[in-house]
């Protein structure tokens, strides 16, 4: 069990003043969303955590440009599931590293990485802001803030980013985006946009709804071309787009933009590899044929040091359930473009009384904004999910957690994110939720305990 401290505050007494303003969402959906507590984590698991992820990171880099020299179209279309307006643009080889959040559960296994959001990760401003303000609230030096750095990685990232474009060609204003109206992701798009500003860069926010593309000739915001432009919306929605009045084509027009060196987008489309559920059954399968590469590219892909990465923090995934079927192994079978636990299916497997054969027992978590009722636009989001492809992956068991809620105690299941920002760790997010995480689960902040008495120790324990 996870030790979680509550601060000796309520929720509106945290947020009536800057927590709130820094985070305006702390309501979501008409429930609670933060919490007014630490989830402790020791100096020894944020220090395996950062090198962890540090390595887990490199490996997808490493992966990803694999797969834009020696993988074919058919592969990426296939396999990975990449929509074929978007290949051409996704072998277009930008500098390694960008804004990631990788997913972590600890337990008996150890660490394990189950999942890499690499194109539109949010929960950046509880990270690096709003994590602070609570640790600085327990009124104790011996805390420490894992995220503290987190906005000087952000800063580092888009000198590289845009020193990288500059040499494209492409300068000046650097406009950020999503829907206006949508206050999560505008609160994170403006957050990333003034450590922009803090870098030394004129910066614009424009709602995704002003902008206007004209097809071969430039993307506009009020009548300003854009040459760089970070967004907030993810790809596999932006491919198809399609302007209902005008008929245009929106977004296989904004990825030829791209593709013809005439915008800039961050993060770079070959994010898109790395966010298909399908290229963690790519690595898992490399791995695991990591002697044959010879044959195929003249090379072996992973180092000794790499193998023990994979073997030790990431977990067998495969374009098919067989591998588990066949061994009577938990698995989650997961969307291939799946977001906070959507299209997510954890199957347990058990052998019936006096039988060989195997019974499944499916367990789906539908995460809707309302658990009470399903409106037709619910309905067509769950199918969305639901109908895509999917991976299948080895079930670990998730660690447990209990918080206080306005709603009186929960008890759920830890889920570390763990942000790799150019590369290099730059914080956490812990959300503590169902067995499959979705939008519904509780942040609650990450925190660092250096020294901890037995009677602390024994006061934060009658929290488990």
């Amino acid at each position: 069990m996870r030790t979680v401290f509550p601060l000796p505050f309520s929720h509106d007494e945290v947020f009536s003043g800057e927590a709130g303003e820094k985070i305006p969402y702390h309501r979501m959906y008409g429930k609670q969303y933060c919490v007014p507590s630490l989830t402790v984590y020791t100096p020894e698991e944020l220090n395996e955590l950062r090198a962890a992820a540090e390595a887990v990171d490199a490996i997808y880099s490493k992966v990803m440009r694999f797969i834009q020299r020696y993988m074919p179209d058919s592969f990426l279309e296939g396999p990975l599931g990449i929509h074929p307006g978007l290949i051409a643009a996704a072998r277009l080889e930008s500098i390694a590293g960008g804004i990631t959040r990788q997913d972590w559960i600890i337990g008996e296994a150890g660490l394990k990485c189950i999942e890499n959001n690499t194109d539109t990760p949010t929960g950046i401003p509880e990270s690096a802001a709003l994590e602070s303000l609570l640790i600085g609230l327990a009124a104790d030096q011996t805390w420490t803030a894992p995220s503290a750095h987190m906005d000087e990685r952000i800063r580092e990232c888009f000198r590289s980013w845009l020193t990288f474009y500059a040499e494209q060609g492409l300068k000046g204003l650097v406009t950020f985006t999503s829907y206006g109206e949508h206050v999560e992701d505008r609160t994170n798009t403006t957050y990333l946009m003034e450590r922009c500003r803090e870098a030394g860069y004129d910066v614009l926010y424009a709602p995704l709804e002003e902008l206007e593309i004209v097809p071969g000739e430039g993307l506009y915001h009020h009548g300003r071309e854009i040459r760089l432009l970070y967004r907030l919306y993810p790809l596999e929605y932006l491919i198809g787009d399609r302007d209902e009045t005008t008929g245009v084509d929106i977004g296989a027009a904004l990825i030829e933009l791209v593709h013809e060196g005439q915008l800039g987008l961050m993060n770079p489309v070959q994010h898109v590899l790395m966010q298909s559920k399908g290229f963690m059954a790519a690595i898992w399968s490399l791995y695991e044929r990591n002697e044959q590469t010879p044959e195929y590219c003249g090379f072996t892909l992973f180092d000794e040091t790499e193998m023990q990465v994979i073997s030790r923090y990431l977990l067998p995934t495969y374009f098919t359930a067989a591998p588990f079927e066949q061994s009577a192994v938990p698995y989650v079978a997961k969307s291939y473009w799946g977001r906070e636990g959507r299209g997510t299916l954890l199957l347990n497997q058990e052998e019936d009384l006096g039988t060989t054969e195997m019974n499944t027992k499916i367990q789906a978590q539908s995460v809707t904004q309302d658990k009470d009722e399903k409106d037709d636009a619910d309905e067509d989001i769950e199918a969305y999910y639901a109908n895509q492809p999917k991976v299948y992956q080895q079930l670990v068991p998730m660690e447990q957690a209990s918080i206080q809620t306005e709603d009186g105690p929960y008890s759920g299941y830890l889920l570390t994110g763990v942000f790799v920002i150019g590369g290099r760790f730059a914080g956490m997010l812990p959300r503590v939720g169902e067995k499959v995480t979705g939008d519904m689960a509780y942040y609650c902040a990450a925190s660092v305990r250096e020294r901890m008495n037995d009677e602390e120790e024994k006061e934060w324990r009658s929290w488990d």
